[in-house]
C-alpha cells in the first residue's frame, strides 16, 4: 500500500468480524511496529497480549467505569479530563455516571461493553525509568514522555492496516491503572499507556475517507498568531 494512502486511511475500527487473528499475524504486526522511533532508542514499551477470558472480562469492567465518566462529561459539552477545564462543571456532569451506566447495561452495548470479545486485545505499558520526560518538572500537565511510546502504538495500527486488519487505541484503562497493574502483574515502575483492540473489520466498517482539519487551520508561520501556512 502506498504510504500516503496508508496514512490517510488508517482510521479507528471498533467493529470486527468473528474471524480469529492467528498469533503469527499479531507477531508480524508487532515485529513491524517495533521500528517506531523512541527517545534514545530505548524502546520503553511492553505489550501484554491478553487471551484469558476472565482477564478480558475484568478489564472490560474496569474500562466501563471510565467510559461512563467519559460519556457523562461529553454529554455535558466538556472535553473529558481536559487539563484545562471547568472542574465544577466536570463534577456536576459526573453525577450522571450511575444513570448512564444503568442505561448502558440495558442496551445491546457497543465497543466498550464488548471489549472482552475483540479478536486481539493488547495492553500497552511504558517503562517510567526509560522516558526522557523533559517537561517533568514544569508547572503544568506533563506530556512529553508519551512521545517515546505512542509512535509505537500508531505503528501497530499502521502495520495492522497493512496486514488487512483494523483497530483502535484507547487510553480508558489508565483511569484504573492500579487495578490493571494488579490484574496483570505489572510492576509499579511501569505505567499503563493504553490498550489496542485489533481484528478483521466487520463488513463495511473499514474507513476509506477520513475527515480532518486542513493544514492552514493548525499551522502558522513564525508565531502562534502568525499567518496560516496557505495552500
Amino acid at each position: 500500500m502506498d504510504l500516503d494512502r496508508a496514512l490517510q486511511t488508517t482510521g479507528a475500527v471498533r467493529e470486527f468480524s468473528a474471524h480469529p487473528v492467528p498469533d503469527e499475524v499479531v507477531r508480524h504486526i508487532l515485529d513491524t511496529a517495533r521500528y517506531a522511533p523512541s527517545g534514545g532508542n530505548r524502546q520503553a514499551w511492553r505489550v501484554i497480549l491478553v487471551k484469558d477470558a476472565d482477564l478480558r472480562r475484568r478489564l472490560r469492567d474496569l474500562y466501563l467505569h471510565g467510559w461512563h465518566e467519559y460519556l457523562a462529561m461529553g454529554t455535558a459539552g466538556l472535553v473529558p479530563w481536559a487539563p484545562v477545564t471547568d472542574r465544577d462543571a466536570e463534577r456536576e456532569a459526573l453525577k450522571q455516571v450511575e444513570r448512564l451506566a444503568s442505561e448502558s447495561a440495558q442496551g445491546p452495548g457497543g465497543f466498550s461493553e464488548h471489549l472482552d470479545q475483540v479478536p486481539v486485545l493488547l495492553v500497552l505499558l511504558a517503562d517510567l525509568r526509560a522516558l526522557a520526560a523533559v517537561d517533568r518538572d514544569l508547572d503544568r500537565y506533563t506530556l512529553v514522555g508519551g512521545a517515546s511510546i505512542y509512535p509505537f502504538a500508531w505503528s501497530v495500527l499502521l502495520a495492522a492496516h497493512g496486514a488487512g486488519l483494523g483497530g483502535v487505541m484507547t487510553t480508558m484503562l489508565v483511569r484504573e491503572e492500579d487495578q490493571v497493574r494488579d490484574l496483570l502483574g505489572v510492576p509499579p515502575d511501569w505505567a499503563v499507556a493504553g490498550a489496542l483492540a485489533l481484528g478483521y473489520p466487520a463488513a463495511g466498517k473499514r474507513p476509506t475517507r477520513l475527515r480532518r482539519a486542513p493544514v492552514e487551520r493548525f499551522t502558522s508561520v513564525d508565531r502562534f498568531d502568525g499567518p496560516p501556512l496557505a495552500p
